[in-house]
C-alpha cells in the first residue's frame, strides 16, 4: 500500500481495512488496472473510469455505518437494489451508482458481478 493511500485514510483509519478488502478483490479480477489516489476519491480504470472508493456522504450521517465506504460504479444501466444508496443519469445511458459499505462481508460476489458489468462498461467505451 502506497503512502498516498495511506494519507487518503488518515481522516477515517478504520475504513482502511474495508478498503483494503475491496482493492485486493478489484485487483485480482483487473490485474492490469490503474489505481488513482486522488483528494476525494481512489479511483479505478481501464480504458476509461469505471469505479470509485470514496467517503461522498451518500446518506445521513446516522444512516451510514462507521465505518463506511462509498462504492461508486458506472453502470449502463439503474441498479435496481436495496443496497443502491443513489443512482443518477449524469449523462444518456450512464448511470453513476453509489453502494455503501460497511463491513468487510460487503464486498460480496454481487458487488463484484456490478463491479465486472461496470469495468466492461468502460472497456467497450
Amino acid at each position: 500500500m502506497d503512502t498516498n493511500t495511506i494519507l487518503f485514510f488518515e481522516q477515517q483509519p478504520e475504513a482502511l481495512a474495508l478498503y483494503e478488502v475491496f482493492e485486493k478483490a478489484v485487483v485480482n479480477r483487473y490485474p492490469d488496472i490503474k489505481i488513482k489516489v486522488q483528494k476525494t476519491q481512489i479511483s479505478f480504470s481501464n480504458k476509461h473510469l469505471f469505479a470509485c472508493a470514496s467517503f461522498l456522504r451518500v446518506k445521513k450521517k446516522k444512516e451510514l455505518p462507521d465505518p463506511y465506504l462509498v462504492i461508486t460504479l458506472g453502470m449502463p444501466y439503474p441498479l435496481d437494489s436495496t443496497r443502491v444508496a443513489v443512482k443518477t443519469e449524469p449523462y444518456p445511458g450512464r448511470w453513476t451508482t453509489h453502494i455503501v459499505i460497511g463491513k468487510q462481508e460487503d464486498v460480496d460476489e454481487e458487488l463484484l458481478g456490478w463491479l465486472a458489468e461496470a469495468y466492461d462498461f468502460a472497456e467497450a467505451k
